[in-house]
C-alpha cells in the first residue's frame, strides 16, 4: 500500500538555488550533471526530485528558506549582513514562485488551502509545500516577518548552527536574545509555527516557556540512541508531548547511530538502514505512550546525500518502505497513517483552526 506521505522537512530552494539542481530533472539526470564536481560533499548523490516525490507519493512537504548571518569571527558558511541573507531568501521565494507557475508546487497556507489540496492529491497534481524558515537571522526587523507572513511564511525555527540573531543554535549556547523575544511574541501574534529543531537547550528552553502558539520540530531524533547535544533529551521530548508537538525523525546517518564519523563512515560500516529510524520513532513512542507524536521530517538532500543517508535508501522514494517496516515492529495500520500523514494533518488542522 502506498500511503499518502507528509515531509515536513525539505531544503528545496537551496538545492535549487545554491546548489543549482533543476529539480524537475529525474534523480539520474541530476547525479549524471554533476558528475566530477567536488565542491559539495554531496556531488552526485542527491536522492530528491519532483519526480522522485510523486513517485513516493510525497504530496505536502515543508520546505525551506535558509540563510545564515555569521558575525565577524564565526568560522561558518553565511552572509556578511543581515541585508544579504534577506536577499539570498528572496531568491528562494523566486523560485518557489516559479515552481508554482510552471505547476510543480502549490502553496498551502492555511486550513482551506490544506484540506482542498490533500482532499484532491493525485501524483499527477502540483506538490503541496508549507513555507517555513529555517533559522531566523536573515529576518532584518520584525517588519520583515509581516512581509514574510503575507507571501506565506508559516513556520520558523529561530536558530541553526552557532550563535544567531534571535537566538542559540546547534554547537552553541545561550539563551534568546531581546529581538529572539519579541520575534516569539510576534510569531504568536500571526499563528506562526515555532520550529523547536536546532534550539540549543538553554534557547530551546526560553522558547517554550514563552512562546504559547503551535511548536512542532520539524526535523530531529534522541539523544537518548545518538548522544549529541543537537537532538532532543528525554526531557526536552516530553515537554514536546505535553505542548501537542509532532517530532519529525530526520535521515542523517549521523543523527541515526551514534559514533559516525563524517567524511570517514559509510552507511554499511555503521550499520545505518532505515531501521535506524524505527527505534528513534519506538523511543519517543514509549516517552508518549501512543504513537501520536512522530512523524517524517527526512532532511534528504540537506547538504548530505547517498553518503551520509541509510543505505536501503536509493531516492526520497523510498520513505514508503516506512510502513512496512513500522508494520514489522508491531504498529498497528492506524499508528502508520498517524506517522505517513496523519499526525502533521492533525496538528495542522488544529493549529490552523
Amino acid at each position: 500500500m502506498n500511503h499518502f506521505l507528509i515531509d515536513a522537512h525539505l531544503d528545496l530552494s537551496m538545492n535549487a538555488v545554491e546548489w543549482n539542481r533543476d529539480l524537475r530533472q529525474s534523480i539520474e539526470h541530476l547525479r549524471d550533471r554533476e558528475a566530477g564536481l567536488t565542491d559539495k560533499p554531496d556531488r552526485g548523490k542527491g536522492v530528491v526530485s519532483f519526480e522522485a516525490l510523486r513517485n513516493g507519493n510525497i504530496g505536502l512537504v515543508v520546505a525551506t528558506q535558509i540563510a545564515r548571518y555569521v558575525a565577524p569571527g564565526n568560522p561558518l558558511s553565511g552572509w556578511h549582513s543581515a541585508e544579504q541573507a534577506w536577499a539570498h531568501t528572496q531568491a528562494q521565494r523566486a523560485w518557489y514562485a516559479e515552481m508554482e507557475r510552471v505547476g510543480e508546487l502549490k502553496a498551502i497556507t492555511d486550513r482551506s488551502s490544506l484540506d482542498s489540496h490533500v482532499d484532491g492529491w493525485t501524483p499527477q497534481r502540483p506538490i503541496g509545500y508549507i513555507l517555513s524558515l529555517e533559522g531566523a537571522d536573515s529576518l532584518v526587523t520584525l517588519d520583515h516577518l509581516e512581509i514574510a507572513y503575507q507571501y506565506g511564511l508559516r513556520a520558523i525555527g529561530p536558530a541553526h548552527y552557532g550563535p544567531g540573531r534571535y537566538a542559540q543554535g546547534t554547537d552553541a549556547t545561550g539563551g534568546m536574545t531581546p529581538i529572539g523575544r519579541a520575534l516569539l511574541k510576534a510569531m504568536e501574534r500571526l499563528n506562526i509555527i515555532l520550529d523547536a529543531t536546532h534550539l540549543c537547550d538553554d534557547s530551546f528552553w526560553e522558547a517554550l516557556t514563552h512562546f504559547h502558539g503551535p511548536v512542532w520540530a520539524s526535523h530531529n531524533n534522541c539523544r537518548a540512541l545518538v548522544p549529541h547535544h543537537r537532538q532532543f533529551s528525554d526531557d526536552q521530548i516530553k515537554e514536546l508531548i505535553q505542548r501537542g508537538a509532532v517530532i519529525g525523525g530526520v535521515l542523517d546517518a549521523w543523527m541515526l547511530v551514534p559514533h559516525w564519523v563524517r567524511g570517514k563512515s559509510t552507511p554499511r560500516q555503521m550499520n545505518c538502514n532505515l531501521e535506524r529510524l524505527i527505534d528513534h520513532y519506538d523511543h519517543i513512542c514509549q516517552l508518549a505512550g501512543n504513537s501520536l507524536h512522530i512523524g517524517i521530517g527526512s532532511d534528504l538532500d540537506g547538504a548530505f546525500g547517498k553518503e551520509q543517508c541509510p543505505y536501503d535508501l536509493e531516492t526520497i522514494t523510498d520513505l514508503q518502505k516506512i510502513s512496512t517496516l513500522l508494520s514489522q515492529r508491531g504498529y498497528t495500520e492506524q499508528d502508520i497513517q498517524n506517522v505517513m500523514h496523519g499526525n502533521w494533518l492533525r496538528f495542522l488542522r488544529k493549529a490552523w483552526a
